[in-house]
């Protein structure tokens, strides 16, 4: 295909360079210009966001360059069968919004580490804030850099190594300024250009094809089914079924980057509100982010690299000016992602381990600059790990992503399950599953995805469905350690179950629009099948 920055016109430049400077402008504002209560920090926002500001965050942080590429991409191999990726995640958000936003928020936590700290003790909290800091580090900064990397290399023809400094440099200027409260203000603007942008792509591609119609009757009738037969080789609808509600609780429920935004919610109420606003934006990942690939197997069949589909459908359909919106919105969304990480990594270093262990009384100036600190080194390592990764070649990123959450999943579901679901967990069982667990997980994952790849071994099953094996094998082993403890009954924590702040139940105003999301997706999932 024709390279986007030789298609570019002076226009988009200036679209561009304007763009990034009111990014800049509003960050610098925040962070220096407006004034700071003394005891405000910089990672919960003040307890101050609001369910628009939630939502809008969460989805910018699970919206990445990565997933317009993979999704368009599988999009065009596959037609929406990723989309429950998207859709089926309604379920697991709700359990975030009903069952464990209240007892996160109820508990006084400023991270998921301390709050697994009150419940089983020190121990539990030390081992969980070094597993979330890697994973962050791995699964969501260093994956997600180099995805961004891979796309700012391919708009803008710059080298690789370049595309990632860059935009590590401007997300480190957001987390170690001006903090959640940066992130979360920009993205309110970078997720409605978002949404602009790639709805108009989509208008494009449809009047291109011939309207709605012809872009049902032009592809297989099964690239309109959200569940495959069992016997699909990549996503049949036992995996499905199964296996993603063990990566839907750990990536919803349990993992620091998507929750953090919940954390920062003025009350209880706003925060179910914002995790239900994420839910309805959810589903615009489907016509946002899969059609394009759909609509690109249609006007461009015979693509060498279905990776190419989003692009191809921006070089070959946007006017000129736009090309340089969908650049700049593209490189925006790639810096709400590694801000949001950068910042969920400052938080959890600073707070379960730099302030919990070493330096209690350290004063909030302190905890600023450790923070900033941490952030910028983040930054450093995750470049080191992204540049690494980028000597791999060869590799889907959608299958990628997705089996690597598959394989980090298990533990952190069952460690969160029992905990907050199961009084009489203890922790001697959670210890053992955050350590143990883990490792035969990671294991699992190594000889799955390197050691005896699938591709030459295909005794293998299904990702999602070994996904699910090892989370009924590690919930066994959690549930049989805690039963024979003779400790059972004793909380190592400060946890109690029966606090009234812990036990807070949705208002009605939260259960009507809960209700009226889980009619729209049961519709959504019986108009897209039986095709």
């Amino acid at each position: 295909m024709d390279s986007i920055y030789n298609s570019l016109k002076l226009i988009d430049l200036v679209v561009v360079a304007v763009y990034l400077l009111l990014l800049f402008g509003l960050a610098y504002w925040v962070s220096f210009v407006k004034k700071r209560k003394p005891d405000e920090n910089l990672f919960l926002a003040q307890h101050s966001l609001k369910w628009y500001s939630i939502g809008l965050n969460m989805w910018g942080t699970n919206v990445g360059p990565s997933m317009l590429l993979a999704s368009a991409s599988i999009g065009y191999t596959t037609g929406i069968v990723a989309g429950n990726f998207a859709w089926y995640a309604f379920v697991f958000i709700l359990l975030l919004a009903v069952v464990f936003a209240p007892k996160y928020l109820g508990a006084k936590v400023w991270t998921l580490p301390e709050f697994m700290g009150k419940r089983f003790g020190d121990k539990t909290r030390n081992v969980l804030a070094w597993y979330t800091l890697i994973t962050i580090l791995i699964s969501w900064l260093s994956l997600g850099l180099f995805a961004g990397g891979i796309l700012v290399q391919q708009l803008l023809n710059i080298p690789m190594w370049q595309s990632v400094i860059a935009m590590v440099l401007i997300a480190t200027f957001f987390a170690a300024s001006g903090g959640l409260k940066a992130i979360a203000i920009t993205n309110v603007f970078q997720m409605i250009l978002l949404i602009v942008v790639s709805l108009t792509l989509t208008i494009i591609g449809i009047e291109k094809v011939g309207g709605l119609s012809a872009l049902y009757h032009k592809v297989p009738a099964n690239y309109w089914n959200l569940f495959l037969p069992s016997n699909d080789k990549n996503y049949p609808w036992t995996a499905i079924l199964l296996g993603y509600p063990v990566m839907g609780v750990w990536f919803w429920c349990t993992e620091q980057s998507m929750v953090q935004s919940v954390l920062g919610a003025k009350n209880l109420e706003q925060g179910q509100l914002g995790a239900n606003f994420i839910g309805w934006l959810k589903i615009l990942d489907v016509p946002l982010f899969i059609i394009p690939g759909v609509l690109c197997f249609i006007l461009f069949p015979h693509l060498k690299n279905p990776d190419q589909a989003y692009l191809v459908m921006v070089t070959h359909l946007f006017p000129q000016g736009m090309k340089g919106l969908i650049i700049v919105v593209l490189i925006a969304a790639l810096v709400s992602n590694i801000g949001s990480s950068l910042n969920s990594v400052s938080t959890v270093f600073t707070m379960d381990i730099f302030v919990k262990k070493y330096k209690p009384q350290a004063t909030n100036k302190e905890i600023i600059k450790i923070g900033r600190w941490v952030t910028v080194w983040s930054a450093v390592i995750s470049v080191l790990i992204a540049l690494a990764i980028n000597s791999i070649k060869g590799l889907n990123l959608f299958d990628v992503f997705q089996s690597v959450l598959g394989f980090l999943a298990p533990p952190m579901a069952v460690v969160f399950l029992f905990g907050v679901l199961w009084k009489k967990s203890t922790a001697k069982a959670i210890n053992a599953i955050l350590i143990y667990g883990t490792i035969f997980s990671i294991l699992v994952g190594v000889l799955y995805l390197w050691v005896f790849p699938v591709a030459t071994h295909p005794g293998w099953p299904n990702f999602l469905l070994l996904s699910f094996y090892i989370f009924v094998i590690l919930s066994v082993v959690a549930f049989l350690i805690s039963y024979m403890d003779k400790n059972a009954n004793v909380l190592a924590g400060s946890f109690d179950f029966n606090s009234e702040a812990l036990a807070a139940k949705p208002t009605r105003k939260v259960w009507v629009w809960w209700g009226l999301l889980i009619i729209v997706m049961v519709a959504l999932y019986i108009i897209f099948n039986g095709h």
